[in-house]
């Protein structure tokens, strides 16, 4: 099965100008917990999760209409292209612990986006080993 097959396409996205407000919102309305962070509406300069906004705004008190997406945001764009095997983007996903992957076109336009829900609906053993490997981190221990 190719990544295209089972791919989001209507996909929201932040720019980097953009207020965390504002992402923090759209996550809301949409019911999201991850916005892809664009210059122009396509081409993909990272991502912000839901947990960026936690760690990163919340918890060192900034505000979130005063901080910018570009300063929080994720700049690891971690890809597959809609053409690629399933495979290829579980793959991905397992080495970067990404439980959403990011399509993007040879131009680094985006294109679609597959969850770990998405893989789950077409292929349910798949998606467990995907999540297992999304999963496991080492055990830290907490004084």
């Amino acid at each position: 099965m190719r990544c295209d097959q089972i791919m989001k396409r209507n996909i929201e996205c932040v720019a980097e100008d953009d207020a965390v407000q504002m992402a923090a919102q759209k996550m809301r309305d949409d019911n999201l917990g991850f916005l892809p962070v664009c210059e122009n509406g396509s081409k993909v300069l990272g991502t912000i999760t839901d947990r960026d906004i936690a760690i990163r705004v919340c918890a060192e008190d900034c505000s979130s209409s005063g901080t910018r997406v570009g300063d929080v945001m994720t700049r690891e764009v971690v890809a597959c292209l809609p053409s690629d095997d399933i495979a290829i983007a579980q793959g991905l996903m397992s080495r970067y612990h990404k439980s959403r992957m990011l399509c993007i076109d040879e131009s680094g336009t985006l294109v679609g986006v597959i969850s770990l829900s998405d893989i789950a609906q077409f292929e349910a053993d798949a998606g467990a080993k995907t999540l297992r490997a999304i999963t496991k981190r080492e055990a830290r221990v907490h004084a």
